[in-house]
């Protein structure tokens, strides 16, 4: 199973989203967990990039979502 993942140079997307904020050059880095129907299943607010390939999976299987 495949799962997109969104660049978003122009900080577009992360606007809609609420994750540009006054004063701070970056975007906070937050993932979402969307599911086919565009629903949003889980928002992570709490990112450590260092792990965080392994927490996708983790919260991939917790929502019943395949990782194969």
């Amino acid at each position: 199973m495949r799962y997109p993942i969104l660049s978003d140079p122009d900080k577009k997307t992360a606007e809609a989203y609420g994750v540009v904020h006054e004063g701070r050059a970056l975007a906070e880095r937050w993932t979402f967990y969307i599911d086919s129907r565009g629903v949003i299943l889980h928002i992570d607010q709490n990112v450590k990039p260092a792990e965080h390939g392994k927490e996708i999976v983790r919260k991939l299987t917790e929502l019943g979502l395949s990782t194969r």
